[in-house]
């Protein structure tokens, strides 16, 4: 287990972040009595969801109702297009 000073992070934290991917955890000090626990925290590999155009349209018609069509997209689409050409 590596310790390191409250000012070591500070002014050294790439140190600090190589270190916790070799090690579980670092000690934190100061004055040479232990004062945190820094830990490595391991993400979970979640697959990345995919934008499925169903599910899209059952939350908008859930959220604005059945047939409705925002309107104020289609107006900013079409003042878009315009200033285009």
């Amino acid at each position: 287990m590596k310790t390191m000073t409250v000012r070591d992070i500070r002014r050294r934290w790439s140190e600090a972040e190589r270190a916790l991917a070799v090690e579980k955890e670092i000690i934190i000090t100061r004055d040479g009595a232990p004062v945190a626990r820094l830990t490595r925290i391991v993400p979970e590999k979640k697959p990345r969801k995919r934008f499925d155009p169903a599910e899209q349209q059952r939350w908008r018609e859930s959220v604005f109702g059945k047939g409705t069509v925002l309107n104020w997209v289609e107006e900013f689409c079409e003042k878009d297009r315009a200033e285009r050409f």
